[in-house]
C-alpha cells in the first residue's frame, strides 16, 4: 500500500528497548505504534478526553502484517486512515513506514468500540468525534 492511502502521519522514534534479541523491533511493539498514532490523533483532532471524558474507545480487534524489519534508532512514520465508521465502532487502517521510505514495513487494522466510561456499554460515537473521523475516511481495501 502506498503512502497516499493514508490521510494522517505521525513520526514515532524507536527506542533502544524496542529491539529484541534478533536485532529488530519486536512484533508486540508494532501494536503500541498503532495505539500511539490512533489515540494521539483522537486526542488532538477528535476531542477524546482519556482522563475525564464520558466516552472511551476499547480495542476489540487488531491485526498486523509484518513486511520488513524496523530497527533502533530508526524513525517510524505511522500512517492512519479510517476505513469504516459504524454506530459505536470505527475501523482504522494503519501503515508503518521507515522514515523517508516509500514501502511499508507493516500494515494492519485496529477496531475501537466506543463505550461509556462508567458502564462500559457501547454508545453511539459522539457527533464531534464522528465528524472528525470522517476526515480520515477512505474506502477499505478489498
Amino acid at each position: 500500500m502506498a503512502r497516499a492511502a493514508y490521510r494522517y502521519f505521525q513520526r514515532i522514534p524507536t527506542r533502544w528497548m524496542d529491539n529484541d534479541i534478533y536485532g529488530h523491533v519486536n512484533n508486540v511493539v508494532y501494536y503500541s505504534y498503532f495505539d500511539t498514532v490512533i489515540n494521539s490523533w483522537l486526542i488532538a483532532n477528535a476531542g477524546l478526553d482519556i482522563h475525564q471524558g464520558e466516552q472511551i474507545g476499547l480495542c476489540v480487534e487488531s491485526h498486523c502484517r509484518f513486511l520488513a524489519p524496523i530497527v533502533f534508532p530508526e524513525i517510524v512514520e505511522a500512517g492512519l486512515r479510517v476505513e469504516k465508521v459504524s454506530r459505536s465502532s470505527v475501523r482504522y487502517g494503519v501503515g508503518l513506514f521507515i522514515e523517508g521510505q516509500a514501502t511499508l514495513a507493516a500494515e494492519g487494522w485496529f477496531v475501537h468500540v466506543f463505550v461509556g466510561r462508567a458502564a462500559r456499554a457501547s454508545t453511539p460515537i459522539a457527533a464531534h468525534m464522528r465528524a472528525a473521523l470522517h476526515t480520515l475516511l477512505v474506502e477499505a481495501p478489498k
